[in-house]
């Protein structure tokens, strides 16, 4: 495979958000089940069939408001992915299992969790995979502190991590736009691109800000990216289409993917 399609969707635990008020009226839906979650997420396994790889934040791993269904492993069994991965960040018990997931049709041949620093609760999860020239391709999927403090922290960190792959993808909630200084200046340091003002993603209901991206490292091409208008969450989903270098494709690893 020398050419990957990305998805990048906080899909907010699968709750169907169309205007302002519904943060208050569906305010409830973060607690406790409703009946329209998992046709809400039925309609995003749709969605997800078309891709490679799907990075998704503001999950439930199982808990009282997702009916104890793991939303990452039942979107992975929708859309026919043979391998995901779940990485919660703020576990409340029963009540909620905030987290990040992964879903890819390639085997990892690594997977890490990272703990974000500032208050607990923001992380990022790293799939490695193997490459026809053995230098492997990263896949970060994350979600960022609201906070600026907490997030000039953050960029921080993903700049340590992303110097450490010569071929990368770094996809998710990033919970600023373009003009962010500390956002700008990880995308120079570690020679980024995919930095689009015009990819605007929230609110869903009238896109003006463009809360989340997709990154590739400088190795990498984009060869199309684009704002889905699939309304389904308070966000709307970002696609992108990479090319890994030329000569270069992803490798199924021989044996089974571990974690650390």
């Amino acid at each position: 495979m020398q050419q990957i399609e990305l998805l990048s969707y906080n899909i907010q635990a699968g709750i169907y958000s169309r205007q302002y008020s519904d943060y208050f009226t569906n305010s409830w839906k973060h607690i406790l089940p409703h009946r329209e979650r998992i046709a809400n997420l039925t309609r995003i396994a749709a969605l997800l069939r078309q891709f490679d790889l799907v990075g998704l934040q503001e999950v439930d791993a199982g808990s009282l408001r997702s009916g104890y269904i793991d939303q990452i492993q039942y979107l992975a069994h929708r859309s026919g992915f043979p391998y995901w991965y779940s990485q919660v960040n703020r576990n409340l018990g029963l009540l909620a299992q905030h987290s990040n997931g992964m879903l890819s049709r390639l085997r990892p041949q690594l997977i890490t969790e990272h703990k974000l620093p500032g208050l607990p609760g923001r992380g990022a999860v790293v799939g490695e995979f193997s490459t026809s020239d053995g230098k492997r391709l990263a896949v970060c999927v994350l979600h960022l502190a609201l906070g600026r403090r907490a997030r000039a922290l953050q960029f921080g960190y993903l700049s340590d991590l992303a110097h450490r792959y010569p071929y990368l993808i770094m996809m998710g909630d990033f919970n600023c736009g373009c003009t962010s200084k500390h956002f700008r200046a990880l995308v120079a340091s570690c020679g980024l691109r995919g930095l689009d003002c015009g990819l605007k993603t929230y609110p869903s209901w009238r896109p003006r800000r463009n809360l989340d991206h997709v990154l590739t490292s400088s190795a990498l091409r984009i060869l199309e990216a684009k704002v889905l208008d699939y309304p389904l969450s308070d966000h709307l989903p970002v696609a992108v289409r990479v090319a890994l270098p030329p000569g270069v494709s992803l490798t199924v690893p021989a044996a089974a993917p571990s974690a650390a």
